[in-house]
């Protein structure tokens, strides 16, 4: 269940980090790499978070 939560609060920071880049005004060959780059980071940290991807360490929030 911890895991679970985990991940909702690791996306829902992640979601707002790529809506806040998605502001900025970047021309589109740039915009598109960017755009690229948190999907590979998004399936990364998804992957990572049910033991998939052994890779990235993802840092469990205390309470």
């Amino acid at each position: 269940m911890n895991l679970i939560i985990n991940l909702i609060i690791y996306l829902v920071v992640f979601g707002l980090i790529w809506w806040l880049v998605g502001m900025l005004p970047l021309p589109a060959p740039v915009g598109q790499i960017v755009r690229v780059l948190f999907i590979i980071l998004l399936i990364a940290i998804i992957l990572s978070a049910f033991g998939i991807m052994p890779g990235i360490h993802i840092p469990a929030i205390r309470w």
